[in-house]
């Protein structure tokens, strides 16, 4: 959770001609999957892609990540360049103490297939996570989900030389054990 402070500002309102005066308002907000579902739902498009978001884009993601109740939409106008580098910041934080090798961090892409809010539901379900999760930040979310895939993962089979081997000193080790030529 991310609580950030938008300070008050003076502006000028070019068709009155006239300044205006805003007050310093707090906002909290939570990267979550919750917040991933409700932007997508609204832009029809999976947000976790390279592809870079557009102002309008960035702001209303920042309104899907609000808890705070009743928020005026002109108060997302009075966002600061530190405020939008706070939430970034936030958005970009790992939130665990798990982490993984190189080759283990793959690209937001599984089988070329873009990662949609949906897909994580799906994997939630297929790995038994509580739907009480999805409150969680969503990179916690991720790691979680890959642990476990990790953890989940069936042992590596063994080459056929290797197999043959350890079936020739199993037989080895039964001849001799009930005294038999094979």
């Amino acid at each position: 959770m991310l609580k950030i402070v938008i300070p008050p500002a003076e502006l000028w309102d070019e068709k009155n001609h006239q300044f205006l005066y805003t007050k310093e308002h707090h906002l909290t907000l939570e990267h979550s999957l919750v917040s991933l579902s409700k932007w997508e739902s609204k832009w029809h498009k999976p947000f976790l892609s390279k592809e870079p978001k557009t102002h309008e884009e960035t702001v209303d993601y920042i309104k899907c990540m609000t808890l705070t109740q009743n928020v005026d939409d002109s108060i997302y106008t009075y966002l600061t360049n530190k405020n939008i580098t706070e939430i970034n910041e936030y958005i970009e934080d790992s939130m665990t103490a798990t982490w993984f090798g190189k080759g283990d961090d793959k690209s937001n892409k599984i089988n070329n297939r873009p990662i949609t809010s949906e897909l994580i539901y799906y994997w939630m379900v297929a790995l038994q996570i509580p739907f009480e999760c999805q409150k969680w930040h969503l990179n916690r979310l991720i790691t979680l989900i890959k642990v476990c895939n990790e953890e989940n993962k069936q042992p590596k089979s063994m080459n056929k030389r290797d197999l043959y081997k350890r079936n020739a000193a199993m037989n080895a080790a039964r001849r001799s054990k009930n005294h038999s030529k094979g």
